[in-house]
């Protein structure tokens, strides 16, 4: 007969409860993140709706105004975008809102110190339903998980067939103790009973303490004969082991000696394959710059191609000069790009190689890379003020060898207006006279340990860098007015 575990309703009910909680959290731990996440999203939106329906906020132009807020209810997170005049007179109000509960931001909307009316953007709030729907494998995998213990704990609690039958006697002895008739007459007899077999007992128990003797004397012996003969086996070892103490001592040696050697070749080869990539004394022949878009919210893919194909061409035309110029500086001689620079939606990225030995190509991919990110930032901050579309940038140097990890670290640990760094010593020693860096703080991987942040220039290079930049804006605004 099978048994349960003890108590395995219990253990169930603590495991339910268990259950309850882990989905509880992860519910309100995933509707935190959401709504985070979609405040930043919509006061995003906001501000760029605002911008980009200025010109007709101000007119009071509601066929624009609709128009426009309609492209931004196509959103599924957005239930409806109210626009209002300065009156606070509603110009045009655009989706369902009364039907969905949701969080409102609003925001007012300004043409130098006069306002000119006001936004309110709807978001909708995501139910549990949806978070339980969207987190499914997690609480499936949770309950078989709960389910499993719960299942390994009735098999492993269970009691065996020792704990059963221990159990048993147990109980039949406290049955006889307690249900076992005691009476006057019966003690009697039992006193008879023992009074008249005693002279008996007595014969049994002599012969019993004669053969207890017996035996004890036996066991004496064989334990004498016992203990002469280990004595006599570890003193033959004992001998054995002192006659080949030389022969084992040269063997341990040799085979240490082996096995030194196959571990140093073990060690060199894994060395070997590691500092391929990375590997402090590797040449520095080239470096590739790499530039990306620092687009939280993914709004260049959203952009329309009539908008999105010209502000490309800007950047790319932007950074093609850059090179052009720079490469021009005396400081520089020796360094040539590769190839020809191409925006597109993940960026762009230039390669530049030295010539010859006395070429600093690392300090001259720095200093695009730097050169780039002050020309954006001018750029960007003037369509800003125009209410046009523009992305901040980051940027990232590194040789071809580690091209690849510095795309990943762009993409992970990048920010805003931000200077990546990953050479070797080489490459390191070129810029140290010109360039401050530091390292990245709590490093999680070994990229992230050897790939170092620009902070800072000497005054000579922050200006070389400033001219240049003159120079290419003066060129891009000579281009402008030639178009």
């Amino acid at each position: 007969m099978t048994y349960l575990a003890p108590r395995q309703g219990l253990f169930a009910i603590i495991l339910l409860v268990s259950f309850c909680l882990q989905t509880l959290l992860l519910v309100i731990s995933t509707d935190q993140q959401l709504s985070n996440s979609r405040a930043l999203k919509g006061e995003q939106m906001v501000a760029q709706l605002i911008d980009e329906a200025r010109l007709s906020l101000e007119n009071k132009d509601r066929v624009s105004l609709s128009v426009i807020a309609n492209r931004y209810t196509s959103e599924q997170d957005v239930t409806r975008i109210l626009i209002k005049d300065n009156n606070d007179d509603i110009l045009v109000p655009v989706g369902n809102a009364p039907m969905q509960q949701g969080d409102t931001i609003r925001q007012i909307a300004t043409n130098g110190d006069a306002v000119i009316g006001s936004v309110a953007l709807t978001l909708k709030d995501v139910s549990k339903g949806e978070i339980i729907a969207m987190q499914w494998p997690f609480v499936i995998g949770t309950m078989l998980l709960h389910l499993l213990l719960w299942l390994i704990y009735g098999y492993l609690a269970r009691p065996t067939k020792e704990q059963i039958n221990a159990l048993s006697r147990d109980i039949q002895e406290l049955y006889r103790d307690q249900y076992r008739p005691v009476d006057q007459r019966g003690y009697d007899r039992e006193l008879e009973r023992q009074s008249t077999s005693q002279p008996a007992s007595h014969l049994a128990d002599s012969q019993v303490a004669t053969d207890n003797t017996a035996s004890a004397a036996d066991d004496e012996m064989t334990n004498t004969r016992k203990f002469n003969v280990h004595n006599e086996v570890n003193e033959y070892l004992r001998t054995q082991q002192n006659q080949e103490t030389g022969s084992d001592t040269d063997n341990l040696a040799s085979a240490s000696e082996g096995s030194e050697i196959a571990d140093t070749d073990g060690v060199a080869s894994q060395v070997t394959s590691h500092t391929s990539k990375l590997s402090a004394t590797r040449s520095v022949d080239s470096v590739k710059v790499q530039i990306v878009f620092h687009d939280e919210f993914n709004m260049l893919e959203r952009l329309a191609p009539a908008q999105r194909l010209p502000y490309l061409a800007l950047c790319t035309q932007l950074l093609n000069q850059a090179v052009t110029e720079l490469l021009r500086q005396p400081l520089l001689l020796g360094v040539s790009a590769m190839n020809e620079a191409h925006f597109e939606d993940n960026g762009a990225s230039v390669v530049l190689k030295a010539d010859n030995s006395h070429a600093k190509v690392a300090l001259a991919g720095v200093m695009l890379a730097k050169l780039y990110l002050m020309l954006n930032k001018i750029i960007h901050d003037k369509h800003i003020e125009l209410s046009r579309f523009a992305l901040p940038a980051k940027a990232g140097v590194s040789d071809e060898a580690q091209s690849e990890p510095m795309t990943h670290l762009l993409q992970s640990i990048g920010k805003k207006e931000q200077l990546l760094i990953l050479l070797p010593n080489a490459g390191l020693k070129q810029i140290s006279n010109h360039v401050q860096v530091h390292n990245i703080m709590r490093p999680t991987t070994v990229y992230e340990r050897e790939c170092a942040i620009f902070d800072g220039a000497n005054d000579s290079l922050i200006q070389r860098l400033a001219d240049v930049r003159n120079a290419v804006l003066m060129i891009e605004d000579e281009d402008e007015l030639h178009i």
